[in-house]
């Protein structure tokens, strides 16, 4: 699986854990920075994750920041992005089934450390469900189609 990956500068370490800890686990993480605790503007690595994931160079997608707020609302003006804040796994693991969250965001500032593996690991591994959630998801697909053009 290929995994898009990016950070600003207050989730730069826990993008350097999660690589770590996933990469023996057949994960290809492209990383699109930040390389660094130098500040940084989330935007431009939360826009080149996002657009790796839609245009289909990653499978999926991972970001983080302080509050996640930032690199979700970034990501998700790309079209065909789906980008969903987790802070449990049980959060993951709706986004995907429910939502097909094609980006999984966290909130470095706000998420117990010990428990992002096994958010990550539960969103990773997750199944859409499909059946009523597809026709939701067909409606955003619809008016990303007629109304950014």
């Amino acid at each position: 699986m290929k995994v898009a990956i990016g950070s600003d500068h207050r989730g730069y370490f826990l993008k350097e854990q999660i690589k770590s800890a996933f990469s023996p686990d057949n994960i290809e993480f492209s990383d699109l920075g930040t390389k660094s605790r130098e500040s940084c503007d989330f935007p431009d690595h939360a826009f080149p994750v996002a657009r790796a994931v839609a245009g289909g160079q990653a499978d999926k997608g991972i970001l983080i920041c302080s509050t996640g707020n930032g690199m979700a609302m970034a990501a998700n003006k790309v079209k065909g992005v789906r980008a969903a804040l987790a802070l449990t796994p049980d959060m993951a693991r709706l986004s995907r089934q429910h939502n097909n969250a094609n980006v999984l965001v966290l909130p470095a500032d706000f998420v117990d450390l010990q428990i992002v593996p096994k958010i990550v690991k539960v969103w990773l591994e997750t199944e859409f469900e499909g059946g009523r959630h597809q026709r939701r998801l067909d409606k955003i697909a619809k008016y990303e189609e007629d109304n950014f053009k």
